[in-house]
């Protein structure tokens, strides 16, 4: 019996792997950025219309604020502000909207990417195939699984 737990023990497979760097290295990676950036600049436009707006009524209010009465101070102040909250919510539901659409870009790609791994990892026999990004030591006899995953996913 003890002879024999030695030889289990070395019969097992352990790869590593940068998931990160596989990921960044994707073409389907770049596809997402490429459609990222369209979102990102239509939200970034309508932005910066409503502070150009949002500026322009500013300067017609201090450049009027002198002759105005009270009544009208109070109903152009309420005007800006009620603007000024509106730029506001704009922003926070474009951040979001671009973190869920991201998020739904990228799911896929996460996911062929853990697929492609598992495919290599039970056609060549690994016990696990760790994340090298979360590993503190790599030993010098560790199997790199980067190769064959990128083979698997068709990258060169």
């Amino acid at each position: 019996m003890m002879l024999v737990l030695p030889l289990a023990v070395s019969a097992q497979k352990f790869g590593h792997i940068n998931t990160q760097e596989l990921f960044a290295q994707m073409p389907e990676v770049n596809q997402v950025k490429l459609k990222m950036d369209t979102i990102n600049n239509q939200y970034e436009s309508q932005l910066a219309m409503m502070q150009e707006e949002f500026q322009k009524k500013v300067q017609d209010y201090q450049a009027q604020e002198a002759t105005m009465a009270d009544a009208i101070k109070q109903i152009r102040q309420q005007e800006l502000q009620e603007m000024q909250q509106r730029i506001q919510l704009f922003y926070q539901t474009a951040e979001q909207d671009i973190s869920r659409k991201q998020q739904e870009l990228l799911t896929p790609v996460h996911e062929k990417m853990t697929k492609a791994i598992k495919a290599v990892g039970e056609r060549e026999g690994y016990t696990y195939i760790f994340d090298s990004a979360a590993m503190v030591h790599v030993g010098a006899d560790a199997i790199d699984a980067t190769p064959a995953v990128k083979k698997e996913l068709g990258i060169k």
